[in-house]
Parts: C-alpha cells; sequence; structure tokens
C-alpha cells in the first residue's frame, strides 16, 4: 500500500499525453482575495520534477506541470536553468506532454518523449529548445529510453503482447466480452492484465538516427522496469556502452504474486548473454547505477523475501573482483536514489530520519556515512553537479522546487521558484515538532500543524492524521490530497503522529508494526491525540480522525475502540474485512507479511491474532459519524472494502456517506474529483466539528 506517487503520476501522463486541440497551458499567477489556502490554489501549483544535470554540470533540465482545472488535464513543459543560479527558461512550450527528458551524453542535445506524432515517441532538441526532431518510429510508442554514456547505443522500454485474449482464444466471437484466467495477479494496482509485457530493447545510436532494435527479454513473460512503480531507473548502461544494468521479477502469477524478489540482470551487448548479479539475494533488488569510471555498481537492496518494507539497504559490486559490499551494515537507516560523483569515490542517497529526509554521503575508502543536509525538509533526489549537488527538495509547507546544495556544509541556495507567486500570497501555519511519551514509555515524534493566523486564546477543532503505507513516513512531505496546511487552513489543528511502523526511528520501531494491526500502533495514535488534547488551545469535545490506506483501516478500527474520543470520522480506501481482503488483493505478499497468512490456517497463532483486530467484528460499537472514500480502480484494497464499512455504517444507523470514485485507484488522480475530494472531506468534518 506504499509509496506513493511520483510514479503513478508518470504513469498518468502517459495516458493523458494525447494531442490536445487547445494551446499550453502556463497559467499567470492568480491574484488571491485571502491569504488561506483553497482546494482551487492547492490545485494550482506547478509541480517541479525531473531534474537532470548537463554532462559539464553547468545547466540542469527539469519538468513543470500545471494542471488546468476545467480541462481536468496536466500540461508538462521541460525547463533549462543555469545550475550555479539564473534565469529559468521553458525550452518545449507546446500543447502535449513531455516527459522522461535526458541530456545526450555529449551536451549537444536533449533527448524527450512526446505524443506529437500521435504516439509516445523519442524527439529530440538543442538545449536552446530549438530545431525539434521525432527520432524514433515505434510501433505502438515507446515508455522510456536512456542513452549509452559512450553514445553507441540507446535503449528503450516498451510493451510486447505475448498473451492470447478472449477473442484470440475464439476467434468466431468477436463481440464476446469476457476474461479466461487461470492464475492469480491478472490485475495490479489499478490495472487489469492486458496480456503485454515491458521489455528492454536495445538499438544502435548514431547522431539522431536509431538502428534496428532488439529485444534483450524476448519470449520473457516478465516486466522490465517492475511493475508498478517502476521507471527508468531501474535500468542503467555501463560507460563504455558494453553493459545494460536492468531489474526485473522473473516471476508470474502465483509465484509473483508471494514475491518481492526482484534481481538485477546484467546483459552483455556483445555477446548476448544475461547474468544475475543479485543471484540468491532474496528480497528486492534494484536501482541499479553504475559509477563513472566503470569500476563499479550500486544499487538499492532489501535483505528478505516478501517484505516491502525490510531495510533498504547500499550495495556495491567491484566488477572487477566480483565482491560485493554492504555499507548499510552498520547504518540503521534506508538509503535510496543513489547517486555517484564525478570521481566514482562517493555515493549521494536520501535517507529519512526522525521525519525528515536528508542527503547523506558514502564514502567508498573507508565505508564511512556522513549526513549532508540538516532541516525540516524532504530532500527527494540528488545529483552533482561541478563540485556543488542539485536537489529537489519538499517541505509540509511547500511544493518541490530545486536546490543548489554544498556538499561540505549542507548549506542550500534556491534554484527554482516556480510557487513563489502563489506561496508569497499565502500564510501557512507554524510546523511543529513535539516528542510524546507512548504507553510502553518510548519517545514519538509528532508533527503538530496549527491554523494561520492562530490565536492560542481560541479552542480549536483538532483532527488525528492516520499514516498509511503502513510503513510509509510522516514525514516532511507535500501532498495534494492529505495536504497539512490545507486542513489547518481550514481551521483545524494536525496532530500527525510518527507511530510505531515508520521509518526514520530505525527498524526496530519500523518492524514493530507486522501482525499487530490493532497493537501498539493504535495505542501510539490515541496516546498522541490525548496528550495534545489536554492543550488550552484544543477543544477535545471536537476531535476527528482522518486516514487513507492503512490509515483508512485505523480509523475503522479506532470506530469501534475510541471510547467517545472522536466526534466524526473519515476513512479512504480502509481495510474493513481482512477475510475479504486476503482473498480479493492482487500481491499476497503484502497480506502475507503484514497479517501473517491466510485466516484458514488455524495452525498459524500469529494470523489468527492478526483476524481479530479486523474493523468489521466491531462494528457493532460504531457510534460516531463516518466518511467513507473508495475508488473503484482500487485494487490493493478493493472497493467492496469500503461499500461494506458504509453499508454496516447505515444499518447500525450511525450518520455515514460514501463518496465514490468510478474512475479513481488508490489515490484521487485528477483535478477535479481532487477538488472535490477537499470539499467534500471538509464540509464533513464541518458539518459535525464545527
Amino acid at each position: 500500500m506504499r509509496k506513493l506517487a511520483a510514479f503513478i503520476f508518470i504513469f498518468y501522463l502517459v495516458f493523458a499525453c494525447k494531442v490536445k486541440e487547445a494551446s499550453d497551458y502556463i497559467p499567470k499567477t492568480a491574484k488571491l482575495t485571502s491569504d488561506i489556502m483553497t482546494p482551487e490554489v492547492l490545485w494550482s501549483f506547478g509541480r517541479v520534477g525531473g531534474a537532470q544535470v548537463s554532462p559539464d554540470g553547468q545547466s540542469v533540465l527539469y519538468t513543470v506541470t500545471y494542471y488546468n482545472i476545467e480541462e481536468n488535464k496536466p500540461y508538462r513543459d521541460i525547463y533549462i536553468i543555469p545550475s550555479a543560479g539564473g534565469k529559468a527558461k521553458n525550452i518545449t512550450n507546446t500543447p502535449e506532454n513531455e516527459f522522461n527528458a535526458l541530456w545526450r551524453p555529449d551536451g549537444k542535445k536533449i533527448g524527450y518523449l512526446s505524443s506529437k506524432s500521435g504516439s509516445v515517441q523519442l524527439w529530440e532538441m538543442s538545449p536552446n529548445g530549438s530545431g525539434k526532431k521525432q527520432v524514433s518510429d515505434i510501433d505502438g510508442g515507446i515508455t522510456g529510453f536512456k542513452y549509452s554514456p559512450d553514445l553507441s547505443k540507446i535503449f528503450f522500454t516498451k510493451d510486447v503482447k505475448l498473451d492470447r485474449d478472449i477473442h484470440e482464444m475464439f476467434p468466431d466471437l468477436p463481440k464476446a466480452n469476457a476474461r479466461l484466467e487461470d492464475d492469480i495477479m491478472y490485475r495490479h494496482w489499478d490495472t487489469w492484465h492486458d496480456y503485454s509485457y515491458s521489455h528492454v530493447f536495445i538499438a544502435n545510436y548514431s547522431n539522431g538516427k536509431i538502428g534496428k532494435a532488439k529485444d534483450i527479454m524476448e519470449g520473457e513473460k516478465f516486466h522490465s522496469p517492475d511493475k508498478y512503480f517502476g521507471g527508468i531507473e531501474q535500468i542503467d548502461w555501463s560507460p563504455d556502452g558494453k553493459t545494460l544494468a536492468y531489474t526485473c521479477k522473473k516471476k508470474t502469477g502465483k509465484e509473483y504474486a508471494l514475491s518481492t524478489n526482484t534481481d538485477i540482470y546484467l546483459y552483455d551487448t556483445e555477446t548476448g548473454a544475461t547474468t544475475n548479479l543479485t543471484e540468491g539475494m532474496m528480497g528486492y533488488d534494484r536501482n541499479p547505477v553504475f559509477s563513472p569510471d566503470g569500476r563499479y555498481i550500486a544499487w538499492e537492496s532489501m535483505k528478505r523475501d516478501g517484505y516491502e518494507s525490510d531495510k533498504v539497504r547500499l550495495l556495491v559490486a567491484d566488477l572487477e573482483t566480483g565482491e560485493k559490499t554492504n555499507y548499510s551494515k552498520d547504518f540503521d537507516q534506508n538509503a535510496g536514489r543513489l547517486s555517484w560523483s564525478g570521481d566514482s569515490k562517493s555515493i549521494f542517497f536520501i535517507s529519512d530520519i526522525h521525519a525528515t529526509d536528508e542527503i547523506y554521503r558514502l564514502d567508498l575508502a573507508d565505508g564511512s556515512i556522513s549526513r549532508v543536509t540538516n532541516g525540516v525538509h524532504n530532500y527527494q533526489t540528488v545529483a552533482q553537479a561541478g563540485t556543488r549537488l542539485v536537489a529537489q527538495k519538499v517541505s509540509m509547507s511547500q511544493p518541490a522546487e530545486l536546490y543548489d546544495v554544498d556538499p561540505a556544509t549542507g548549506e542550500e541556495k534556491a534554484l527554482t521558484s516556480v510557487n513563489e507567486g502563489l506561496l508569497s500570497q499565502l500564510t501557512m501555519g507554524k510546523v511543529e515538532k513535539r516528542w510524546v511519551t507512548t504507553t510502553d514509555n518510548k519517545k514519538m515524534l509528532v508533527w503538530v500543524i496549527y491554523p494561520p493566523h492562530f490565536d492560542p486564546d481560541k479552542k480549536y477543532p483538532a483532527l488525528l492524521y492516520n499514516q498509511g503505507g503502513p510503513q510509509g513516513t510522516v514525514s516532511q512531505f507535500w501532498s495534494y490530497r492529505w495536504n497539512f496546511q490545507i486542513m489547518a487552513a481550514n481551521g483545524y489543528i494536525v496532530v500527525a503522529p510518527n507511530r510505531r511502523g515508520l521509518p526514520g526511528f530505525g527498524q526496530e520501531w519500523l518492524e514493530q508494526i507486522s501482525k499487530d494491526y490493532g497493537g501498539q500502533n493504535i495505542s501510539d495514535l490515541l496516546t498522541a491525540i490525548d496528550t495534545l488534547a489536554k492543550e488550552p488551545f484544543i477543544d477535545e469535545t471536537r476531535l476527528g480522525a482522518v486516514g487513507a490506506s492503512y490509515g483508512g483501516f485505523s480509523v475503522n478500527y479506532l470506530a469501534g475502540h475510541h471510547k467517545g474520543r472522536f466526534k466524526a470520522f473519515i476513512s479512504h480506501d480502509g481495510i474493513f474485512n481482512f477475510d475479504q481482503m486476503y482473498v480479493t488483493t492482487e500481491e499476497m505478499w503484502f497480506v502475507n507479511w503484514d497479517i501473517g497468512g491466510p485466516f484458514w490456517d488455524k495452525t498459524n497463532s500469529a494470523a489468527q491474532r492478526s483476524y481479530t483486530f479486523s474493523p468489521h467484528k466491531y462494528v457493532q460499537y460504531w457510534d460516531t459519524p463516518i466518511l467513507i472514500i473508495h475508488g473503484e480502480k482500487d485494487y490493493r484494497i478493493p472497493v467492496t472494502q469500503g461499500m461494506a464499512a458504509f453499508n454496516a455504517a447505515v444499518l447500525r444507523g450511525v450518520p455515514a456517506e460514501f463518496l465514490y470514485f468510478p474512475e479513481e485507484n488508490h489515490w484521487v488522480m485528477t483535478a477535479q474529483n481532487g477538488i472535490l475530494w477537499q470539499r467534500v472531506f471538509f464540509n464533513w468534518l464541518d458539518k459535525w466539528l464545527k
């Protein structure tokens, strides 16, 4: 149920990037009539992403996406800015959505994907945006690409149909509308299996021309990048262009559903041979990156199969000796978004620590890890630009922007200011860090977000925010739904605890939640709200609890156990019935690890205890108004879970509403649905808490 986000948005762009009849959409900064954020303002922010440093370190590519609320569409363009700071330039400004923008290794061209020709193809342009030219003409379009560093080759990814559909099985029934399945994993997150598999192709490349492409996974019914969140970060070239490393889980059906064991494969472009770099390593192994000198390859690795929230370790293989080194052995944190220094002596990466995401540096010479940045923020990406770093950063009070960071001191300077015009007109609520003592005498970090223009002499209603995941972080993230500042702007104090089961506080704290859904983490949540409710500025008679995914389960569970604390609930995509969840979700490794196994295994005491936490077993105690939200295309927690919770509440005589999105998935991805979500969300809370 984790992760959300940036990757999903890329997939959305692929499907939304048909040629638009209207011109490009780059809105002028609106003149606001109030300094308080609204849903419409929230959806007006430009969304920065995709930063790529030029080969000479002098310039940075990035994209900005704006949503046209009236058209209910995203518009994405490519920008360029000097890495030392200066004026940004829009170098596409077209009615199409450009994405996957990359520098050509010689720095003379920029490659990117566009649907201008009618399907998604590779295009190139000069760094100033001139000379746009279509490079590929691949049947069915492509989904990603990357140049080899020596500029002799290119890889691209595309879907290859390898399974028969119902009409191929029964050609005399052209109007039949059905599927015939003989294994599980026929649907994943929000899409049904379309009988196709994402494959990696390699072709020779020369000065804007692509030769005949070879499918290096020909006939294999596997995906690379790995479904569902993988992108081109899962594939990388060696500097000499002779080896391509790619991530793949070479399993299908039931075996695929039960395992997280992705591996990194090395494909030899000269011999066509493929070897498994991570043979015998049983968890997630993904996102390989070759060192600039070609001697090493680093990647993110989890140790245990079936566990998506295992510690993300930083592993490096010496390609000359074959030796693999785990540099995270004594580092009780995750390590992600790996980026080599230009001299191949260091690796920069992102790690969460005490509810912020910071930049760290690994020195290969002695294996030491040092922290580069320290602040109330989340760094999301990092890359070297000469002697400096270019990094993307967000906080609870600011959407993503790019920063120039000094790797020696961590000092930062803003490179982009895409949203300065809107932010300068808004008053954000104060964000405060609290440490609260839990029922088992441990210290828990709780974020408290205050309304703008907070008056300590007034009493405010408060919201307990229940995090999803279950092992997602309550860090300094910026969300376009679960946005703490817009909750505060509506006059609520937000209490957001880093309860048991969240990263950034060591592996023991993270792992405690597994098979204990109704245990210590629920006590942590109640401790957070009980502690803050004692403050004179919080009205303890007007408390609400809200959350999505595992947070939605938390709300459903609290509804039967809160003993009158709360006056309103909102549960989005929450589990209601564990028995049904087990046999209707798609990736079985998730419920096997977190719940412990199937409900029919009466010999499995851990699993049987887990099933006692199912919220439907306590619905007889529901007595508090509840809003249920669910998307039809949520296949991780199927929509029937939300329907069952809503129906049970109505049958119990509990005031309830059901907000149903027939086209949304585990998230809410479109502008007008997002604004509707916010309006219904606050209408419900205001009705019962104000």
